[in-house]
C-alpha cells in the first residue's frame, strides 16, 4: 500500500470506532465514493459491501440527493431548533407522520394508533434514549412511575449510557457496562411453542413502561431473524399490562427488511417508533423519535415540568433535513420493495451453499440483509475481503463472527458478484 500523508499524520491522534489499537491493521485510506464503490487512495475501488453501516441505501453521491442539499445550503444551512422553526423540518415531519400513518393502515392487525409526533435527533442512538424518556417520564407525568424496560436476548441499540443498557448484557459488546444505566430486564424473544416470555413478563409486568425491539431482524447484536408472530405476542402483553412497545427501526426502516418498515410485515404498530440510518441515504445525521399522539398528550399540561426537556444542538438540522427529503423522494421514486426481493433472493442463491465450509455455524438471509455466522475468532480480516474487491467488515462477538452483507439497495449484478464472490473466496 502507497503512503497516504494525512493517514500517517492523523494515526497518532484519532480513536477509532470498535477497535483494539495494539492489534487492528490501518484503515482503508478513502478518497471517493461514488455509486456502491468506494475509491481508494491507492488507485483500488472496492464495492461497498456495508453501504457505510446500512445506510447508503442509494448508493453514494445521488445527483439528487446532492441538488438538494445544495439548495438548502444557499438559503439556511442551519437554525437552533429552539425557538425557532424552518420549513424543511416541519414538512419533513409531516411527511414522516404520512407515510407511518399509511404503514400503520397497511399493518392493520394490532396496534396504537397514530403514529403522528416527530422529535428529531441527529444520531439513531440519542433517537432511542429519546424514545426511552418519552416512554418514562409518560408514565410519570401521569402519576404513576413505572421505572422497568424491557429489552431482548441479542439486542442493541446503540453505545450511549442509556442504549448501552439495552445490549445483550451477555454476548453484546457493551458487557463491560452492564447493569450501568436503566433498569432493565432482558427476556428472550417469544418463540414458537415457548412461553417464556409471557410468564417473565408478568413476574415485572407491574413497573415495565415500555419494551424496545428490532421487529424481524436483530442487527448488530447477532443479525437474528425473528417472525412477525412474536412482535405480536410482545403487543398483546404490553396492552394487557398497560405498558408501552417501542421499536428501533433504524437499520430495519426504509426496506432493509423488505417492506417499507418492518412494521408493516409484522402487523404490528408501536406506540413509539424510532428511525435512521437510510433516512438520509447516508448524507448526513439525521434521527427521530416518533411517537403516538397518546404519548404526546401526557407530556401536556401548565406545569412546564411535564415538558420533554430534550433538546439537541443540532436538532432537525436544515441540511439534514433537505437530504432525508431527497431520500424519501427516491424511495417513492422507486420500487424498492421489488428490488429488495430481487436483492433477497440472489443472497439466498448465494450464500446458502457456504453452509457446508468449515467453522461456518448458520447462514441467514432477510430482505436486503444477508449473513454467514461463524465460529468466533474465525472469519477472515477485512483485508482478505479488500484484496477480492470489497469492502466487508465482520463483526466480532463473544459467541460468533458474523461476515454479513447489508450493501446499497440500488446494487447492480456485477457488484454483487463482487461482494459474493469475495465472501465465497475469503472463506
Amino acid at each position: 500500500m502507497s503512503r497516504v500523508a494525512w493517514l500517517e499524520q492523523g494515526a497518532a491522534h484519532v480513536w477509532r470506532p470498535y477497535c483494539q489499537h495494539r492489534t487492528a491493521p490501518p484503515p482503508l485510506a478513502v478518497t471517493r465514493a461514488e455509486g456502491c464503490r468506494l475509491t481508494l487512495a491507492d488507485g483500488r475501488e472496492l464495492v461497498d459491501g456495508t453501504a457505510s453501516w446500512w445506510t447508503a441505501a442509494h448508493g453514494y453521491g445521488h445527483p439528487h440527493i446532492r441538488a438538494r442539499v445544495g439548495a438548502q445550503l444557499d438559503a439556511m444551512p442551519h437554525v437552533a431548533f429552539g425557538g425557532l422553526a424552518h420549513e424543511a423540518a416541519y414538512s419533513l415531519a409531516a411527511r414522516l407522520a404520512a407515510l407511518l400513518a399509511d404503514a400503520s393502515r397497511v399493518a392493520g392487525g394490532e396496534g396504537a394508533g397514530s403514529l403522528s409526533r416527530v422529535f428529531f435527533t441527529e444520531s439513531g442512538s440519542v433517537a432511542v434514549e429519546v424514545a426511552l424518556k418519552m416512554a418514562l417520564q409518560s408514565f410519570h407525568n401521569s402519576g404513576r412511575p413505572r421505572r422497568t424496560v424491557v429489552a431482548f436476548d441479542g439486542a442493541y441499540h446503540g453505545d450511549t449510557f442509556a442504549t448501552m443498557s439495552l445490549c445483550d448484557p451477555t454476548d453484546g459488546m457493551h458487557a463491560a457496562f452492564a447493569g450501568s444505566g436503566l433498569r432493565v430486564v432482558h427476556m428472550p424473544l417469544p418463540a414458537p411453542g415457548d412461553h417464556a416470555f409471557e410468564e417473565r413478563f408478568a413476574t415485572v409486568a407491574g413497573d415495565v413502561a415500555c419494551v424496545i425491539v428490532e421487529p424481524l431482524l436483530q442487527c448488530a447484536g447477532g443479525m437474528r431473524v425473528h417472525e412477525g408472530e412474536a412482535l405480536r405476542r410482545i403487543r398483546r402483553a404490553c396492552d394487557a399490562r398497560g405498558a408501552l412497545l417501542v421499536f428501533d427501526e433504524i437499520a430495519t426502516g426504509f426496506f432493509r427488511s423488505g417492506r417499507r418498515f418492518a412494521l408493516e410485515e409484522a402487523q404490528v404498530v408501536p406506540d413509539i417508533v424510532v428511525l435512521g440510518k437510510a433516512l438520509t441515504g447516508g448524507t448526513l445525521p439525521l434521527a427521530a423519535a416518533v411517537a403516538s399522539e397518546a404519548v404526546f398528550a401526557a407530556f401536556l399540561g401548565p406545569e412546564s415540568t411535564k415538558a420533554l426537556q430534550h433538546g439537541p444542538t443540532y436538532m432537525a438540522n436544515a441540511l439534514a433535513c433537505a437530504a432525508a427529503h431527497a431520500s424519501l423522494d427516491l424511495f417513492e421514486a422507486g420500487d424498492y420493495a421489488a428490488r429488495v426481493a430481487r436483492l433477497e433472493a440472489v443472497l439466498r442463491e448465494r450464500l446458502a451453499p457456504l453452509r457446508s465450509r468449515p467453522r461456518v455455524v448458520d447462514v441467514r438471509v432477510k430482505g436486503a440483509m444477508g449473513v454467514v455466522e461463524m465460529e468466533p475468532g474465525s472469519a477472515p480480516s477485512s483485508d482478505v475481503f479488500a484484496s477480492r474487491g470489497a469492502f466487508i467488515r465482520p463483526i466480532r462477538l463473544a459467541r460468533a463472527d458474523l461476515v454479513y452483507l447489508m450493501p446499497p439497495l440500488v446494487i447492480g449484478g456485477a457488484d454483487f458478484d463482487v461482494l459474493a464472490g469475495a465472501i465465497e473466496g475469503g472463506l
